[in-house]
């Protein structure tokens, strides 16, 4: 029963500005370990950024100062700000939902993606 949906995705000029979101439903949403993945053609999907339950964050190194994870427990929604986006940024982005480690069940959740290009 648990959903992920992605939005926000589309073409962008290098030096500008993209906000995707997460809508997530069937879950108790302020519990989980939330994340964005992304991944390029031929590339392997790579951690962007995360954040905890208790809103602690962490970003690859490429997106540091650029991009900024968010998420909103009223809403049950995650975002990524995504600022002087680079061409290099171009892929699939994936939200990514983790039970804690307390939790009795652990489970793992995926979104089917939305697509960011970044170029002139």
């Amino acid at each position: 029963q648990v959903q992920l949906v992605e939005s926000g995705g589309g073409l962008v000029q290098p030096g500008g500005s993209l906000r995707l979101s997460c809508a997530a439903s069937g879950m108790l949403f302020s519990i989980y370990a939330m994340g964005w993945y992304r991944q390029a053609p031929g590339k392997q999907r790579e951690l962007v950024a995360a954040i905890t339950s208790g809103e602690s964050t962490t970003y690859v190194d490429s997106v540091k100062g650029r991009f900024t994870i968010s998420k909103d427990n009223a809403k049950n929604t995650m975002y990524l700000q995504m600022d002087s986006l680079r061409p290099e940024d171009t892929a699939v982005y994936y939200c990514n939902a983790r039970t804690p480690n307390w939790y009795p069940r652990q489970f793992e959740y995926w979104g089917q993606g939305t697509q960011v290009t970044v170029s002139s």
